[in-house]
């Protein structure tokens, strides 16, 4: 009786470390920052900030040709607006990655439509629109 009291209070932990961490894979909040054409930081819960790097994409720095026009461009889409990002991972420098949509638009697949970033060709995995947009804002 007490092993298989055991084995349910372990099964029990077990799955609650598993919902945690599928809970933990989408987070929603406000923008409240924009680092630059796919980096954005997330407010959650009023006070917590979360740095989410944009997945699928990459966008000029600051400092290139272009780069803070695509932070404009990102910032006009996102800042000051709710979002929900579905997490993937952290990247190397631990900023969260994550597809993240707004008001009915995938955010990154935006940026790409606009011609102010590209396609991520190293990290993109089963995301032939994004190729697609790529190719029609070369257009």
């Amino acid at each position: 009786m007490v092993k298989v009291i055991r084995q349910g209070f372990l099964l029990l932990c077990w799955l609650g470390i598993f919902v945690s961490a599928n809970a933990a894979e989408t987070i929603l909040g406000r923008v409240a920052g924009v680092t630059d054409g796919d980096t954005i930081t997330v407010l959650v819960a009023g006070h917590d900030q979360v740095k989410v790097r944009l997945a699928n994409i990459d966008a000029p720095e600051k400092t290139q040709p272009f780069g803070q026009r695509s932070k404009q461009v990102l910032s006009d889409l996102t800042f000051g607006k709710a979002v929900e990002c579905n997490q993937s991972g952290l990247d190397r420098y631990g900023r969260t990655i994550a597809v993240c949509s707004g008001g009915g638009t995938v955010i990154s697949l935006a940026m790409v439509k606009a011609g102010m970033a590209w396609v991520y060709r190293k990290y993109a995995r089963n995301v032939p629109e994004y190729y697609a947009a790529e190719d029609e804002a070369h257009r």
